[in-house]
This record gives C-alpha cells, sequence and structure tokens, in this order.
C-alpha cells in the first residue's frame, strides 16, 4: 500500500484489534505493546500530516489509547482499575450544556467530534452526497414532507482513502449534529467494560440526545469488524452484535420521528452479516474519484500553491486515473515537498519555486495506486449486488 495515511491508519487499527484480542486473553503485556505501537503510529499521521482533514479525529483517538495505557500499566502493576466486568463505569463529565448527568452514559471509548469538514470540502462522489442528503439533511430540514418517516441506517462501502470518514463527519455537520466516532477494536474490547454495555449506553446517549432536537451522527468505523461474519465466536462478539441488532431495531423504528442515524463504513462489506445489512437501507458505494473529481480535488489541493505554467490539471488528471483521493493528496503534498527541499538545501532563505510538471511526473513515476484493480471490481460486483442508493 503506496498511501502512508492509508498505511499508518490501517495498520494502527490492525495493532489496535491485537491489543483488544491479547487484553481478553489476559495478555496484558502484548496489549500494551500492540496498542502502544497503534499510538505511534497515529502520532506519525498527526506530526506529518498535520493539515490532514481527519487529523483532529486521530489526535482523539490517540488521548483515548493513551488514558487506556495507563489502564494497562495498572493491571500490569496489579493495581485494580475500575470499568471491570461488574463494575459501573466512572466517566470524566464536562458541564457542557447541563448535559453532566446525560454524559455519563456515554461510554469513554466514544470520539466526540465537533464537524468542521462539509460536502463543499469532498470532490466529487455527488451519487453518495445525494444519497445522504435525501436520506438524512432533508428530513432534518424539513420532517414534515416525510410522513413515511427516513432512513437511518447508511452503509458506505468501497476502496480504503476515498473519503468515507470524511462523508459521515461532513453529514454531521450538515445537520448542525453530534458527531459520535465508534472505534470497533474499544466496543469490542473488555477496556471499559462488556462491549454490550458499551452499545447500550451508547445508543441510550444518543437517543436522549435527538431527544432534545438535536440529530446525532453515530458513525461506526470499520463496522466489519463489530458485525462481519466469523467462523469462530470469541468473548462476547456474539452477545455484541445481538446488543447492537436491537439497539439498531429500535433506531429504524418507523414510529419514531428522532434525527439518529447510523452510519457505518467498511473497506470489506463482503464480511458483513446479511442481518445487520438488511439494516442499513442505504447501503453507498464510495469508489475512486473519476476524471471530474480528480480535476476538482487537484483544484483544491493546489489552489494555495504556487504553480507553474507547464501545469495542466487536466492532464494530471488523466495521469492519475486510479489513485484515490487520499493517495492523490499525498502526490501533491510531495511533489510540494521537492520545492521546500530545495530552500532548505540553499540555507532555507526563500520561497518555494512553482511547481512544474516535472515535479508531478516524478512523484508520480514512484508511487503506484494504494488499490488494486481486482479489488475495485470486487466492489464493483458487490455494489451491483447489495448497492441501495
Amino acid at each position: 500500500m503506496s498511501n502512508p495515511v492509508v498505511y499508518l491508519e490501517s495498520s494502527a487499527k490492525r495493532y489496535a484489534l491485537a491489543a483488544v484480542k491479547a487484553e481478553r486473553d489476559g495478555d496484558y503485556e502484548h496489549a500494551y505493546t500492540n496498542l502502544k505501537r497503534a499510538v505511534e503510529l497515529l502520532e506519525d499521521i498527526v506530526k506529518n500530516y498535520p493539515e490532514h482533514p481527519l487529523a483532529s479525529l486521530y489526535r482523539r483517538l490517540i488521548g483515548q489509547y493513551r488514558r487506556k495505557l495507563r489502564e494497562l500499566e495498572d493491571r500490569l502493576r496489579k493495581v485494580p482499575v475500575v470499568g471491570g466486568d461488574d463494575e459501573e463505569y466512572i466517566v470524566e463529565t464536562r458541564g457542557e450544556g447541563g448535559h453532566d448527568d446525560l454524559e455519563k452514559l456515554l461510554p469513554p471509548s466514544i470520539v466526540r467530534e465537533k464537524p468542521n469538514i462539509t460536502f463543499n470540502d469532498i470532490a466529487g462522489l455527488d451519487d453518495a452526497k445525494r444519497a445522504i442528503m435525501e436520506a438524512i439533511v432533508y428530513p432534518v430540514r424539513r420532517p414534515d414532507l416525510f410522513p413515511l418517516g427516513w432512513h437511518r441506517g447508511i452503509l458506505l462501502f468501497g476502496p480504503p482513502g476515498t473519503g468515507k470518514t470524511m462523508l459521515a463527519t461532513a453529514t454531521a455537520n450538515e445537520v448542525g449534529g453530534e458527531f459520535l466516532y465508534v472505534d470497533a477494536a474499544s466496543i469490542m474490547s473488555k477496556w471499559l467494560g462488556e462491549g454490550e454495555k458499551n452499545v447500550r449506553r451508547l445508543f441510550s446517549y444518543a437517543r436522549e440526545r435527538a431527544k432534545g432536537n438535536l440529530p446525532v451522527v453515530i458513525f461506526i468505523d470499520e463496522v466489519d469488524a463489530l458485525l462481519g461474519v466469523y467462523s469462530v465466536e470469541v468473548g462476547g462478539e456474539a452477545r455484541v452484535r445481538n446488543q447492537f441488532l436491537k439497539e439498531m431495531d429500535g433506531v429504524l423504528d418507523k414510529n419514531s420521528r428522532l434525527h439518529l442515524f447510523v452510519i457505518g463504513a467498511t473497506n470489506k462489506p463482503w464480511r458483513l452479516d446479511e442481518a445487520f445489512l438488511r439494516r442499513f437501507q442505504k447501503r453507498i458505494y464510495v469508489p475512486l474519484p473519476d476524471k471530474s473529481a480528480r480535476r476538482q480535488l487537484l483544484g483544491m489541493l493546489t489552489r494555495n500553491i504556487k504553480l507553474d505554467s507547464s501545469v495542466d490539471l487536466d492532464t494530471l488528471a488523466d495521469m492519475l486515473e486510479g489513485y484515490s483521493g487520499s493517495d492523490i493528496r499525498d502526490i501533491v503534498q510531495d511533489a510540494y515537498m521537492i520545492s521546500v527541499r530545495e530552500v532548505f538545501e540553499k540555507g532555507g532563505v526563500g520561497e518555494p519555486r512553482p511547481l512544474t510538471m516535472v515535479d508531478f511526473k516524478e512523484i508520480i513515476a514512484r508511487r503506484r495506486p494504494s488499490v488494486d484493480k481486482a479489488l475495485v471490481a470486487k466492489y464493483e460486483e458487490w455494489a451491483s449486488k447489495f448497492g441501495a442508493l
């Protein structure tokens, strides 16, 4: 995988899931080692890509994982920690709008994020945006126009780095709602109590907030890790999935007029249990960007960068066929780094020169797309069978 952000993020998730398994097996030393590595990978992202649209989300995850590392250190020292199977959670609350008691419902494993991304910040994906507008944004703005109710379960599926998390974040912003980021690794673990208890408390919190006329978007990243089909069940996975199924049925109640939505994202939709698949009424394919989207993205990424007259963004968009949006962002950043490097090689004085077409070609020659064509075909086949815009 040539895209560094996608690689670092996916690697961090793998280590976090490995930490969950080790902690569940009572191997706290390996749980600590794996989680520490996950933190290091996320720190690499925010350090080297501070302007990445999801950098603030990664920072919050780092804080969550660091708190868990301290708990694991206590376990390794044989010090009892709060949050075991038979204990209630102790949650640090903030006097935010008088919701102290309500916030005690929310498991600490959930990241609350104030969205600052809009649909205008996302290049292309017009079909996905339109489907989300019809399923979520319009019902929030004019619920009186939806006597039959509205869709509340949305599945975003497609290759890594195509903007699924950004779409979900932007959705919460478009409706002025609260965005709850669920890390499947945390919700499945016993770090902060049994998994089914985490699920129950998450939805209880979300329902209470929605009853206060605040739209709430629950976003479950890597939803296949939570709701996938496995040949062997370990620990309480089945109980977690059953609890989630029960909560989803409550969310989908046609008699409810709450603006509470569940958005799941996955790079592996074929691993999802069909029972859960049916509860995502909208199943939206988030593909690699087409030429128009690539051209739009290039314009957005280079608007604050000086470009030489040799740079033709239309030609560049043609050259980047098969690259994900995240790939393209990294290519522009690396091309710009060529001119920055030259500044420092000359003593660090002056401004970077305009980027040339040669700069872009040099980077593209070294970077291949992060998504294999065969995998794209697999997504398209799955979309033809299960997609529902």
